[in-house]
């Protein structure tokens, strides 16, 4: 996985909370910045596609492990 300035655990967390941390924790970060997004939700996986393209973020990569689920969002 690639380098990532903050992480975000949401795991445990059902749609649409790992949506709104998210949000919350890139409005804080600067242009550029790589957000790495952990949660348990599959849902999420079409959640983070979509809040990408609605927002102007990049979802640089979004993964699944264990059970987890890992997304790199680049704020734009």
């Amino acid at each position: 996985m690639a380098d990532f300035d903050q992480e975000l655990d949401a795991s445990g967390l059902n749609c649409p909370l790992p949506i709104l941390r998210a949000k919350k924790t890139l409005n804080a970060m600067g242009s550029g910045q790589v957000l790495h997004v952990v949660a348990t939700d599959p849902g999420s996986v079409k959640d983070f596609d979509a809040f990408a393209k609605q927002t102007g973020n990049e979802l640089m990569e979004s993964k699944e492990d264990g059970g987890k689920f890992h997304f790199l969002i680049k704020k734009g």
